[in-house]
């Protein structure tokens, strides 16, 4: 890290001790006119943090080559990946990011487990003169200076309710929702758009919504419930990677694959592997791979060239039967360093 970053940093901890110290005090609250969340440019080497919202997912698994691949064709750049080990644990990945602060790192590009709950470490990293980039989630509230690499999860999910009205056809159907991660805000986004895509499909009726907490066992035993109570129930769209898994076991377990459509979203191998199968009907999916990279790549050229970042929407695609072994589809489901399917 070169020394005008490490400068930076020590005004900035100094200002926010300063800070804290006056405020205990009663007196008057003194702030780091610099924080400029990383403005200074360095030419040395540089560390960054990339945390998912959790490991062991191909989902983040896609997002971590995109992020080692814009730092290998960057150069000099160091990709620490960490990240808690359910999305459940909030409080673990909190407690990561400010470990990240700490270490004084360059930049920090993380996904936010709950929207609300992490913009604290958000702010706490900023105080500490650490830039932030923000991919798949960001936070309640997200400052200016933060851009968040996502995809448009509300049309993403309202496509998916007219995806779901196409496979059912004419006349009226009752379908189920499978949630996520209540509190997180790619789980709100994607409940938003399905239920105001379903309001312009008259003849479809949401009777269920559950979430699977992003484990594949809760998403099984949802969905089970889901049948039950429901005899007649002919749709559902989960709405990430372990709610779609479980909810295909689930469906097949009760013997009615085929029966029930199945609209899902990401594309790890098993779930391509349901499409083919006749399991799912169709899947939103994501670009994991380009989050990652426009994660790291943005973060570079600020630290390196000052360049203020910029959200941008990672876009999605819509894999059905029909259009999975196109040349299209397939730079989405096996992207590439050597092609890495990004602008550039």
């Amino acid at each position: 890290m070169s020394s005008n970053t490490r400068t930076r940093r020590g005004l900035a901890a100094l200002a926010a001790l300063a800070a804290m110290t006056a405020g205990a005090c009663g007196g008057v609250e003194v702030r780091d006119d610099s924080g400029d969340g990383g403005a200074a440019t360095t030419d040395g080497p540089l560390e960054l943090a990339v945390v998912p919202k959790a490991v062991g997912h191909e989902f983040w698994s896609t997002v971590q080559a995109g992020a080692e691949c814009a730092a290998e064709l960057d150069g000099d750049v160091t990709v620490n990946w960490d990240g808690v080990s359910a999305e459940t644990d909030v409080e673990g990945q909190v407690n990561l990011i400010q470990n990240f602060v700490t270490q004084d790192v360059d930049g920090i590009i993380y996904a936010a487990t709950d929207s609300a709950a992490l913009a604290p470490a958000t702010q706490q990293a900023l105080d500490a003169g650490v830039p932030v980039a923000m991919i798949d989630s960001g936070t309640d509230p997200q400052p200016d200076e933060v851009p968040l690499y996502a995809t448009d999860n509300r049309a993403g999910a309202a496509e998916a309710a007219n995806l779901l009205a196409e496979a059912l056809g004419e006349g009226d159907h009752q379908v189920a929702l499978i949630e996520f991660q209540p509190g997180s805000q790619t789980n709100t986004e994607r409940v938003e758009g399905f239920t105001d895509g379903l309001a312009q499909h008259a003849n479809l009726t949401l009777v269920g919504q559950q979430p699977s907490h992003s484990d594949v066992n809760e998403a099984r035993r949802v969905t089970e419930d889901l049948l039950i109570a429901n005899p007649d129930l002919a749709g559902i769209f989960a709405a990430n990677e372990p709610s779609v898994l479980g909810a295909v076991q689930a469906v097949e377990a009760a013997g009615r694959t085929g029966e029930v459509v199945i609209i899902g979203w990401d594309a790890a191998p098993d779930e391509i592997a349901g499409l083919r199968a006749g399991q799912i009907s169709a899947l939103v999916v994501q670009n994991p791979f380009r989050m990652g990279f426009f994660g790291v790549q943005n973060m570079v050229e600020h630290l390196r060239e000052g360049t203020p970042m910029a959200s941008a929407d990672t876009g999605v695609t819509f894999v059905t039967p029909e259009n999975i072994d196109t040349e299209e589809v397939k730079a989405v489901l096996e992207p590439s360093c050597d092609n890495p399917p990004v602008d550039q």
